[in-house]
């Protein structure tokens, strides 16, 4: 989303080059050249990430979004189970922030259940700072070239791009979408970790991003 127009997005625009060198990011995306359950053939509104696994994880949050807004996950899969277990997390952690701005929430059950520590300060201060602006959104969100690095079993880095070329800010009040043209700063480089909490579920505990990085332009 076009970010980059509130005053808020600043304090987590900051670089990510730290982040970066920590997950051990790779050029090398060979792999990961599937995509994300449901992702192309979802309805606008329909959840973007894969179905709600079985096994060891507890009952997952709804996050079913407007129906004039979507995403998608290109590569998010690399064959590797504890890898793609990983991934599929940090793609429902985009959309649960996502999901919380369309709900007006920041504290809405699905933020603070696929985030933790300063990611989910910081995310549900960017989710206020939308909503005090009165504004959501409205259109698509691509995330594409994803990185993973697995420290261990319960720690792993992911490094990915967003190309919100494609989604607007929208009034909230009068529904009115503002559609600003795209530029280079419509491409995100987003860096996080993650952690697998006590239940199975991996959590972004950190997140920073870097727009108009060059890696995600195109």
């Amino acid at each position: 989303m076009k970010r980059r127009s509130l005053p808020v997005a600043a304090a987590l625009a900051a670089s990510a080059a730290l982040l970066l060198t920590a997950c051990g990011s790779s050029d090398d995306n060979s792999k990961a050249n599937d995509e994300i359950s449901g992702a192309d053939t979802a309805e606008p509104g329909a959840a973007s990430t894969p179905s709600t696994p079985s096994g060891d994880t507890p009952a997952r949050p709804d996050m079913k979004l407007p129906g004039d807004v979507k995403e998608t996950f290109e590569g998010w899969k690399t064959g590797n189970p504890l890898e793609d277990a990983a991934l599929a997390d940090a793609g429902r952690s985009q959309t649960a922030v996502t999901y919380a701005v369309t709900q007006g929430d920041p504290d809405v059950p699905a933020l603070s259940f696929y985030q933790a520590k300063t990611a989910l300060a910081g995310s549900q201060d960017w989710v206020k700072g939308i909503v005090d602006a009165g504004l959501t959104y409205s259109g698509s969100v691509r995330y594409y070239a994803p990185s993973i690095n697995v420290f261990d079993k319960e720690s792993a880095g992911v490094v990915y791009c967003a190309d919100e070329s494609g989604a607007y800010n929208k009034n909230r009040k009068t529904n009115k979408v503002d559609k600003a043209p795209a530029t280079d700063q419509s491409y995100v480089l987003y860096s996080t970790r993650l952690e697998k909490n006590g239940e199975g579920v991996w959590q972004t505990t950190k997140l920073e991003s870097e727009r108009g990085n060059k890696k995600c332009i195109r």
